[in-house]
């Protein structure tokens, strides 16, 4: 009975698997295809089938498909990545990946390779599949426009907004009169040219200038707000002259263009009194992940694709009706913050690296082949640069702002980004741009996107304020907690306010919450604020420790929390451990070592000493990278359940351990019941900078300290303990022995000097 599902199982299968040759086998006789003459039927025939088979499924259209995406997003995340590293928008990473796969690097020194890749048969499918994820990316774009603000602050937005378009526009149709002649495609109207070009050099990237303003921490300030306000109010405006420009062009005069601008002016009645009221009384409903059910989001949805349908079919691009959709979606910042999740992702990440390399297939900035061209590409940028930069600069210093943040204004409007590239491709789609003015005008989105943070940082140097003279630095002992989860936010405030708690006047806790910048929208930023910091907020409460707060978007967080704490020189960094995601799995296993090695990172770090490529360290990939890039003292906290520090354990188990005993005496002063020195190598004895660190503790606080000695501190020790202080190399060596008292070990908090 032991056996019998077992048996039950190999019978069953071995009989089928018998039945199954047995039919096969009668079933090649039915066969009347005769072998080629020469040739063993058996071997040569079937190994050539296998062949012909597996290079048909390489050479089949969905697998061609595949394999682009899969290429386009590797290519796109690692350029990303250098990107982020020098401190520019991931967005220019992936521009510039789909220029470096086109016809401008692969296709020109790898061309087999890049006919292999992109077949030109292939690019439709490639083509489509990127303009529904512009589609969904114009609709987040509409999402995120906070129309109120619009409103609230249009008096101060709107005279620095529309500087910032009519000045670059009609520098634009001003270059466009000296192109025309010898660059505009042939049967092109020059009206169709120069409004195109001038449109091409008004454009602002309000979603890549958004996430600039939250990683720079503008968001709060008059300045982050007068920008995004002027930012939403350029991408509306020049989106409705977008809409004109391609009407007029579609149509071939501007009196025919009145037929498809007044189809245009009845389809935006029908959204906004229509259509909006509609789906903001749905959006009432459903404000949570449990009640927007599927069909619900098909009702949004369906509003999308049809609004893009329509605007399609009238003549005016259907990324107009996505991001029209996308403004009159119901004004709940909840139901927004839901919604746009769902489509974000898939947006972002999936879909619209592939129009960056489409994009990229279309510049061929070979063409650029002469000093002449170059110039004129000089040309190009320059007017870009003046007339956004400038204009807009000087429109907010003339409405009353000083001169850096007049600059910084003019900095982060010439900021273009990907909106400059759906702009140039709808032009390009059209028939209005010749390749070389295309390649120079993807030059021109590259440049001013790339030029943003550099002329920032320039700015701020230029302004910067001189510190008073005779300026002291603090004595304080300031700690800087870093938290990503708002629970272990409590437990690392409560272990700084242990180590100052009676000494609050001489000391000074930051906490410090960083988040994705592409995870935050700038309408939602102080909600998200709020909400991460409540339970570090009421812990303060209940402890009566009063910390400041410090909230910042990022690009790269590991490297921000190392910077902050450098920035600050704090005397302490708090951090809680993570855990790998390979940890405990075969997977795990099997690429443990090589993750170290793949990692940009951790090379990094070798090349520069930094780190030990093979060490095999306990903590996960992000604790060794502030680790390494951390100057200031480092305290990893691993909670266990509740942090407590009633009882403290501190093994001395080398001489570089001396630094525990200043926190142990910290403790000790604020609070601390008492605190047991494991030291097993007799350090407390011979070591003279121990034991006159022992004696002053026991001096201050007599009574309170106890030292065991042995080869490991007996279970019933170990479990009266709430906290273990230990040194970070002590902490590896127990580790890699694979101490056994670890397991019973308290909660623990790991310091490095």
């Amino acid at each position: 009975m032991r056996y019998k599902n077992t048996l039950f199982y190999f019978l069953v299968t071995g009989a089928s698997a018998a039945a199954l040759y047995w039919i096969l086998q009668r079933g090649e006789k039915l066969e009347h295809l005769a072998a080629k003459p020469g040739k063993d039927p058996d071997i040569v025939s079937s190994w050539s089938i296998f062949l012909d088979s597996l290079w048909a499924n390489v050479t089949h259209p969905l697998a061609i498909l595949l394999a682009q995406i899969v290429t386009i997003i590797l290519f796109a995340r690692l350029l990303g990545w250098v990107c982020k590293r020098i401190g520019q928008p991931t967005v220019i990473g992936e521009i510039a990946a789909g220029i470096m796969l086109g016809p401008s690097l692969v296709g020109r020194y790898l061309p087999n390779v890049s006919a292999e890749l992109f077949p030109p048969e292939s690019l439709g499918n490639l083509q489509f599949l990127s303009q529904i994820g512009l589609i969904l990316f114009m609709f987040v774009v509409g999402m995120e426009l906070d129309l109120k603000v619009l409103r609230n602050r249009a008096k101060d937005a709107v005279l620095v907004s529309h500087a910032s378009i009519v000045i670059p526009f009609v520098l634009g149709v001003g270059l466009a009169y000296y192109l025309y002649e010898d660059h505009a495609p042939s049967g092109v109207l020059f009206s169709s040219f120069a409004l195109f070009l001038g449109i091409a050099m008004s454009v602002t990237a309000f979603p890549v200038l958004a996430r600039i303003v939250q990683e720079r921490g503008l968001n709060k300030t008059k300045l982050g707000a007068l920008v995004i306000t002027c930012a939403a109010a350029d991408d509306i405006t020049a989106w409705c002259m977008l809409a004109a420009v391609i009407a007029i062009v579609k149509a071939g005069s501007f009196v025919s263009a009145l037929y498809i601008i007044a189809m245009a002016v009845a389809y935006l009645a029908l959204m906004v009194w229509v259509l909006r009221p509609f789906l903001k009384r749905v959006g009432e409903l459903h404000t949570s992940n449990e009640n927007l059910s599927k069909p619900i989001v098909a009702i949004f949805f369906l509003a999308l694709l049809l609004s893009a349908f329509a605007t399609e079919v009238i003549g005016i691009h259907a990324l107009f009706g996505a991001f029209l959709a996308g403004t009159i979606m119901p004004d709940n910042l909840k139901f927004r913050t839901i919604f746009i999740e769902k489509v974000e992702d898939v947006a972002l990440v999936l879909l619209l690296p592939l129009f960056f390399v489409f994009t990229g297939l279309r510049t061929q900035i070979g063409l650029i082949d002469d000093p002449e061209m170059w110039a004129m590409c000089g040309v190009i940028v320059a007017v870009a640069v003046v007339g956004k930069f400038a204009g807009s600069a000087l429109a907010a210093k003339f409405v009353g702002q000083s001169w850096k943040e007049s600059l910084s204004i003019g900095a982060l409007m010439n900021t273009r980004g990907l909106m400059e590239l759906v702009v140039l491709n709808i032009g390009y789609d059209l028939g209005v741009l010749k390749p070389e003015i295309f390649a120079m005008m993807v030059i021109m989105a590259l440049a001013t996107t790339f030029m943003t943070g550099p002329a920032l940082n320039l700015i701020n140097w230029a302004f910067k304020s001189v510190p008073e003279d005779g300026e002291v630095k603090s004595q304080q002992f300031r700690i800087l907690l870093s938290f990503a989860n708002p629970e272990r936010g409590r437990t690392l405030l409560r272990l700084a306010n242990a180590l100052i708690k009676k000494q609050k006047e001489h000391a000074e806790v930051t906490a410090l919450h960083l988040t994705l910048s592409n995870e935050l929208h700038h309408y939602n930023i102080d909600e998200y604020e709020q909400q991460a910091f409540a339970p570090i907020s009421e812990e303060g409460v209940l402890l009566d420790q009063a910390f400041a707060q410090k909230f910042k978007p990022s690009y790269d967080i590991d490297a921000d929390i190392a910077l902050a704490a450098n920035e600050g020189k704090y005397d302490l960094l708090l951090v809680g451990v993570g855990q790998s995601i390979f940890e405990g799995s075969l997977l795990g296993k099997l690429l443990g070592f090589t993750t170290r090695i793949i990692n940009p990172d951790l090379i990094l770090n070798k090349v520069t000493g930094k780190e030990k490529l093979f060490e095999n360290s306990p903590f996960d990939e992000r604790m060794r990278f502030i680790l390494a890039r951390t100057e200031v003292p480092v305290g990893i906290v691993i909670d266990k359940g509740q942090v407590g520090t009633d009882h403290v354990l501190v093994p001395l188990l080398h001489q570089k351990d001396r630094h525990l005993l200043h926190y142990a005496e910290k403790l000790v002063r604020n609070g601390c019941t008492s605190v047991t020195v494991f030291d097993p190598e007799g350090l407390s004895k011979s070591k003279k900078e121990i034991r006159e660190a022992l004696k002053h503790i026991d001096k201050e606080c007599p009574g309170k300290m106890t030292v065991i000695q042995g080869n490991a501190p007996s279970e019933e020790v170990l479990k009266a303990q709430n906290l273990m202080l230990i040194g970070l190399e002590s902490w590896k060596r127990l580790l890699e022995q694979q101490s056994p008292w670890l397991n019973i070990a308290p909660s623990t908090l790991i310091l490095r000097a």
